[in-house]
C-alpha cells in the first residue's frame, strides 16, 4: 500500500506532519515557511475547510510560498491527491462556456497553455471532469490562481472556488504509483 507525507515547516526545526486529508490546520501553526512533500501528491489550501487558494503540490521540497506559487505564507488544509489508475492519455473533461453545461463546448484530453487561443474564449462557467483529474489556472502558461478539479460536474465556477469565469490555460493532474 502507497502511504502518502506532507511535512509543513512553520519554524525552524518545527514542523507539521500530513499523512491523510485536513480541514483545519490553523491550530497547528499560523505561518507556512516551506512544505516537503516526502511522497504522494496533495492541494493545500489557504484556508479552513478546502478554500481560498488552492496549490497542487508534487514530490519535492518547497522551500518558500513563491515555490509553490503561492500569494502568501498561509496553508490552513490539505488534501490528498489518490493516484490515477488509468494513462494519462486517456485523462477527459468537457468544458463549457457557460453555467449548467451551455453555450460552447470543449473535450480536452490533453493540457492547453492558452485556452484563448485553442478555445476562443476565456470564460469556462461549468465543466465535466469524466476521468482524472485536472488544474485550472487563472491566466495562461499554468500562472495565477490554481483550481483543483476531482472528477464530477461543476455546474458553476463557483462550485470550484472561483469567483469569475475567467481561465487562462489547464492541466491534467495526474499522479501515479
Amino acid at each position: 500500500m502507497f502511504s502518502y507525507s506532507l511535512k509543513l515547516i512553520y519554524s525552524k526545526g518545527r514542523h507539521y506532519e500530513c499523512s491523510s486529508d485536513c480541514p483545519e490546520m490553523q491550530n497547528y501553526f499560523s505561518r507556512c515557511n516551506s512544505i516537503r512533500v516526502e511522497s504522494g501528491c496533495w492541494v493545500a489550501y489557504e484556508k479552513p475547510n478546502y478554500a481560498g487558494y488552492q496549490y497542487m503540490l508534487h514530490k519535492g521540497e518547497y522551500p518558500d510560498y513563491q515555490r509553490w506559487a503561492g500569494f502568501n505564507d498561509c496553508i490552513r488544509s490539505c488534501r490528498m491527491v489518490p493516484p490515477v489508475s488509468i494513462k494519462r492519455e486517456y485523462l477527459s473533461s468537457m468544458i463549457f462556456e457557460r453555467s449548467d453545461f451551455a453555450g460552447q463546448n470543449l473535450e480536452l484530453m490533453e493540457d492547453c497553455p492558452d485556452l484563448h487561443e485553442r478555445f476562443h474564449t476565456r470564460d469556462i462557467s461549468s465543466v465535466n471532469v469524466m476521468e482524472g483529474y485536472w488544474m485550472l489556472h487563472e491566466h495562461p502558461n499554468y500562472r495565477g490562481r490554481q483550481y483543483f478539479l476531482r472528477p464530477g460536474e461543476y455546474r458553476r465556477h463557483s462550485e470550484w472556488g472561483s469567483p469569475s469565469p475567467t481561465i487562462g490555460s489547464l492541466r491534467r493532474g495526474y499522479f501515479s504509483l
